[in-house]
């Protein structure tokens, strides 16, 4: 029997899933992760390992792409049996996800709200992408393009297809291209000019194993941009142009210009957070303002702009007070 509605299958006995255009190009691991709900990685491995997961009677390593039309095996397993309605989501995620900045038969951009995380995990239940999955059932592939960090708010990208998903992959690689992406910011300090960070940045741990970014010469090119729009009272509200995508760039940048985004936990001024809080700054704020790029079908160019959020609004209005 081949099964092709992975939402419904059931995987207490021997399952033969018949690979789609949805799943074509996708390594088989990171498949079987969301295909197997509830299964540790390690099982996963193991099962693959042993060669009880075949592709078209053959086994095949971890990093194996799938191909349309690819009849995959997959032995008994127990998985989490997730039925529909089961995550409970609030009325403001389903209201970002209800009325998105854009949508078409490839595309879809959310304005993602701060405080919802792209993804579940890390003692996360859901993020926006289980959000939507259950919500959007019918929708036969939904990935995210890209990331931006659980209190930033702003424009995130989801493809609904593989070959979608592919081409905005591509687009994001490319150094200073035809993509544009453009943040909003409230630094702690004086802009008073346009300044470009050209500084390396590397990934590393501190010493509570939190993941985060150093500048470091030889880490990965990063640039930036920063554009003061208003100044007050000792505090700056910017533009910032990001040229590459590394983690927590626009953060780590700021931070080097002795500007660090209020509300940040990570890089910013503790004391200075503390003195803001009182003026709404529950968070780092920093907003994914606009991107810009080339319809990954159509080739037309898109300029997908998310308005800012009500605190950061509220934020802006009390430090002008």
């Amino acid at each position: 029997m081949v099964n092709q509605n992975k939402k419904s299958a059931d995987f207490s006995s021997v399952s033969l899933l018949e690979i789609t255009e949805h799943q074509h190009g996708q390594r088989i691991d990171n498949y079987l992760f969301r295909l197997l709900k509830g299964v540790p990685k390690s099982r996963v491995y193991r099962i693959m390992r042993k060669g009880e997961v075949r592709i078209n009677k053959s086994r095949v390593k971890p990093d194996y792409k799938l191909q349309e039309g690819d009849l995959l095996r997959i032995p008994p397993v127990r998985t989490a049996q997730t039925a529909p309605g089961e995550l409970v989501i609030p009325g403001w995620v389903q209201a970002a996800i209800q009325n998105p900045v854009y949508e078409d038969e490839g595309l879809v951009v959310i304005n993602k709200p701060p405080g919802l995380a792209v993804h579940g995990g890390s003692g996360i239940e859901f993020g926006l992408i289980e959000a939507m999955r259950q919500l959007k059932p019918d929708w036969p592939f939904l990935e995210l393009v890209h990331r931006i960090d659980r209190e930033t708010s702003g424009c995130i990208l989801l493809a609904k297809s593989r070959p979608v998903l592919n081409q905005l992959h591509q687009q994001f690689r490319r150094e200073e291209g035809q993509m544009e992406k453009a943040y909003l910011a409230i630094l702690a300090g004086t802009l008073e000019s346009t300044i470009t960070v050209n500084a390396a940045l590397r990934q590393s741990r501190d010493s509570n194993g939190m993941k985060r970014s150093i500048l470091d010469k030889q880490g990965q090119a990063a640039k930036s941009t920063f554009m003061p729009l208003e100044v007050f009272g000792g505090y700056s509200y910017a533009r910032v142009l990001l040229y590459t995508g590394r983690m927590h760039q626009a953060r780590v940048h700021a931070t080097s210009l002795s500007l660090p985004i209020l509300g940040d936990k990570l890089y910013g001024d503790r004391d200075m957070n503390r003195r803001v809080r009182s003026m709404g700054v529950k968070r780092c704020m920093l907003h994914a303002e606009r991107y810009q790029l080339n319809h990954p079908e159509s080739g037309k160019l898109l300029q997908l702009i998310a308005p800012l959020p009500k605190d950061f609004n509220d934020v802006l209005a009390n430090l002008k007070r």
